[in-house]
């Protein structure tokens, strides 16, 4: 089944212990679409400028990716930089150039109105409301956020959060959006919002999924899902938005969604996001083969005793 991603692809300069790059092909969507089009037909809906060139766009279409809903504007395409010091987990922002996708008011297209599935990545919330409310008839909704919505657009995202059935956000991200230091209870707190599901993202330390009483089944444990150790961790950059990738293809790919699905889908984002940070911006993840992630999806089984 089809996943529609609404989200930024930008251009990054990134510096890690691991060296520098500049100006390498970014942004929250193309690393979520990146990783879901292994599992899964993806759907673009995005904003670029004039310096986005047709061999860029190839780069996506290569992996299958639909790219009808990038909108071309006159301009610059979103820029971002960054370095990694000593904490990998966290970087240390340079600049931030919005340009273009400043003003960017998605677009659907008639030709993606029936996507089964929709993952709304880090943008407005009120611009993800208005996504949500044009696809009515989506199987399921996964959505993204961080910490700049959660301070200056409280009200807003509460209200799109709603309408999504899965949350993916860090720890950091649950206990603000909560205002609880708990993660359990910022959890449930989080989950009364409205998504069904809500997936935190530990970094380095795997991640959890929280479920609502009596959704996608019976029960309301949550379920812990660890990392796979990375010997070397040159770009940090797209792991959660790979993760996040990993996730909903894995998701879009089955013809029942249960818990037992979600636990599985929750290891295939550790996988894509283990792959995502070998190297710098999305080289990993545009080299990658089916057979190498459904490898490292045993690794990861055996590591966990995952059934």
């Amino acid at each position: 089944m089809s996943v529609l991603a609404v989200g930024s692809v930008a251009f990054d300069t990134i510096t890690s212990p691991a060296g520098r790059v500049e100006n390498v092909l970014g942004g929250a969507l193309t690393y979520f679409a990146l990783a879901a089009a292994y599992f899964t037909e993806v759907r673009m809906v995005a904003i670029v400028g004039s310096d986005f060139t047709a061999e860029q766009e190839n780069r996506l279409k290569r992996h299958g990716i639909d790219t009808r809903g990038i909108e071309h504007a006159n301009g610059k395409t979103f820029r971002w930089g960054g370095q990694y010091l000593e904490n990998l987990n966290e970087a240390k922002t340079d600049f931030t150039e919005l340009n273009v996708f400043e003003h960017f008011q998605p677009k659907i297209p008639r030709a993606y109105q029936d996507s089964s599935f929709l993952f709304l990545a880090n943008i407005h919330p009120s611009l993800q409301k208005s996504v949500r409310l044009q696809m009515d008839g989506v199987r399921l909704t996964g959505g993204d956020t961080m910490n700049y919505w959660i301070n200056h657009t409280p009200q807003e995202l509460v209200d799109t959060l709603q309408m999504v059935d899965i949350l993916l956000i860090n720890d950091t991200e649950t206990k603000m959006l909560a205002n609880d230091g708990s993660l359990p209870r910022a959890a449930r707190k989080v989950l009364a919002f409205g998504p069904q599901a809500l997936v935190v993202k530990h970094g380095e330390y795997g991640a959890t999924i929280f479920f609502r009483e009596s959704a996608f089944g019976i029960g309301a444990h949550p379920f812990r899902a660890p990392a796979l150790p990375i010997e070397e961790v040159k770009d940090p950059t797209g792991a959660g938005d790979s993760f996040a990738g990993g996730f909903m293809g894995y998701l879009a790919s089955q013809e029942e969604l249960n818990r037992e699905v979600l636990k599985r889908a929750l290891f295939y984002g550790g996988v894509m996001g283990s792959f995502a940070v070998e190297c710098f911006g999305t080289e990993r993840l545009e080299s990658l083969s089916r057979k190498e992630i459904d490898a490292r999806f045993q690794v990861f089984r055996e590591l966990t005793h995952l059934e």
